[in-house]
């Protein structure tokens, strides 16, 4: 369904930085005229604007989960916010597809002007395993889901009698130097350092974090000074840090690194890895004939998108030129300096005034190292330690949107000194009945004895079914099993390990049993698989 119009629309792809900021720009530059004959539209999945920097300490605590985000709606007062996923955009046609609402049926926006800043996602398919076993850290639902399982997992550890899986238990691995991956970890790490005195079987020393870093140095995007020292503070309170390092493999189990000069890979067991690289192009950036230089949308120095008349790009998914002959960097502070510099522009060519150019080159780098230390490199200026923190946190306060927003961080941030940090675990029921996952070469999917809590079919590699010691069948590609003790109340009678690296998709108990009961066919195909297992395989 397209919509009928009479005036000028400007649309704009992304909630994040780049988007927001340029639509409340356009907003602030309109006169009262322009403002009733152009109408602004945002297209963001979410309808708030996460504020990334302070991410990191909704893990910790420091600060409240609904905090670090404020209302699109208040920030953006004349502005049409559609929350719903993007389907298609067509540039010739010069439409853009939204999904269907509460209603099934779609929506077509047309434009004048089309604003691209959709940013970027994580590459999962880099890393086997990742996307089934790795927890991705970018929005506020990653926060909050990494810290649920952190509290998680120390509420298993505190009653797990063995010592192996404790261990397991107590172990977290970040993967990326950069700030993200840093900044995790650093509030990561004092929260579990924090809270481990509330648990009366669970020592410190006992807490292990690892953060994997492919680079030589973590902080790439700082001084070697500045990165060095954070690299001390954090290896002094016990972090764990693989330089020139890669991720090679994940499962519910351990994670694979190995180091980028060779050698033999090496596993850490743990139940909790968060990945912060590498980035990838938004899938609807690919699908788009325009000038495209590594999966970012090509701009001049106007953030126009050579060519396509209409038709801007920004942020992270821009490769914006910049004066000193780099390419703009995917930071919050290039964003919304690109996102004035869009508005400004957009306006001028709908009153036929010559473009600006992007000027601005940075005024610095800063990164959180939690327990009050920073390292910050402001306007040339090198900071670190608590000097830094002070201007992390005075820096970050005046930018974060709205005064109400400035108020609540202001208040977290005063109580978490005065008050010991909240290590309550707030479960997010999601529907986790059909998911994938994956095992490396050599793991136990699971042992004899086990509760038959899933059904498995084989999407890739094999598997070894085991009586004792003995490998009594091997089964392949879209192959199943476990069937049997799902239909029956006994425990599995086997062990099945994987013959090679091998991905599979599950079906919990009680999908399984909805499927068997309620969708024509499944329950003659499960009797005619049990009866195949029964003559070859015990029951599984």
């Amino acid at each position: 369904m397209a919509q009928d119009r009479t005036s000028r629309r400007i649309v704009i792809l992304g909630g994040g930085f780049a988007g927001v900021e340029t639509a409340i720009a356009l907003e602030k530059g309109m006169s009262r005229h322009e403002r009733e004959t152009t109408e602004i539209v945002l297209v963001s999945e979410n309808n708030y604007l996460v504020f990334q920097p302070l991410l990191p300490e909704v893990i910790s605590g420091t600060l409240e989960t609904l905090h670090c985000i404020a209302p699109i709606r208040r920030l953006t007062r004349w502005t049409k916010l559609y929350t719903r996923r993007i389907e298609r955009i067509d540039l010739k046609a010069r439409q853009v597809q939204l999904a269907p609402g509460y209603l099934p049926k779609p929506l077509t926006l047309n434009y004048d002007h089309l604003v691209i800043a959709l940013g970027t996602q994580l590459n999962f398919d880099l890393v086997p395993g990742s996307r089934e076993h790795a927890l991705p850290f970018k929005y506020l639902e990653d926060a909050l889901r990494l810290r649920n399982r952190i509290v998680q997992a120390l509420e298993e550890a505190d009653n797990e009698p063995d010592p192996a899986e404790k261990q397991r238990l107590l172990t977290f691995l970040v993967a990326g130097g950069g700030f993200s991956g840093v900044e995790c970890l650093a509030e990561l790490n004092d929260f579990v350092q924090a809270a481990v005195h509330a648990y009366r079987n669970i020592r410190p020393e006992e807490i292990r974090c690892v953060l994997v870093q492919s680079g030589e140095r973590i902080l790439p995007e700082l001084d070697a000074g500045l990165a060095s020292y954070a690299q001390a503070i954090l290896e002094r309170r016990g972090i764990e840090i693989h330089l020139n390092t890669r991720m090679k493999a994940v499962s519910a189990d351990a994670v694979v690194i190995q180091a980028k000069t060779g050698g033999e890979p090496q596993q850490i067991p743990t139940r909790t890895v968060v990945t912060t690289v590498p980035a990838a192009p938004h899938p609807l950036i690919s699908q788009l004939e325009c000038p495209q230089e590594r999966g970012r949308i090509t701009v001049d120095e106007h953030l126009r998108v050579t060519d396509c008349d209409g038709l801007w790009s920004l942020g992270d998914c821009a490769a914006v030129p910049q004066k000193d002959g780099i390419t703009s960097p995917p930071t919050a502070q290039h964003a919304v300096r690109q996102a004035k510099t869009c508005a400004k522009n957009i306006l001028n060519s709908l009153r036929g005034k010559p473009l600006k150019p992007f000027l601005f080159t940075g005024l610095g780098k800063l990164a959180s190292l939690g327990q009050r230390a920073a390292v910050a490199e402001v306007m040339g200026i090198k900071l670190r330690g608590f000097l830094a923190w002070l201007a992390w946190r005075t820096i970050y306060l005046s930018k974060f949107p709205g005064w109400s927003g400035k108020m609540r961080v202001a208040i977290d941030w005063t109580a978490d000194i005065l008050l010991p940090r909240d290590i309550t675990q707030l479960r997010i029921r999601r529907d986790d009945a059909v998911h994938r996952e994956h095992f490396h070469t050599g793991e136990i999917i699971f042992d004899a004895g086990d509760f038959g809590d899933k059904l498995y079919v084989v999407v890739r590699g094999d598997v070894e079914i085991l009586k004792g010691a003995a490998i009594i069948a091997t089964l392949g590609e879209r192959e199943v099993f476990g069937e049997m003790a799902l239909v029956s109340d006994h425990g599995r009678s086997a062990t099945v390990r994987a013959k090679t690296d091998v991905d599979v998709v599950t079906v919990s108990r009680s999908a399984f049993q909805q499927l068997v009961n309620y969708l024509p066919g499944v329950s003659p195909a499960i009797e005619e698989i049990i009866q195949k297992h029964g003559a070859t395989l015990p029951e599984l």
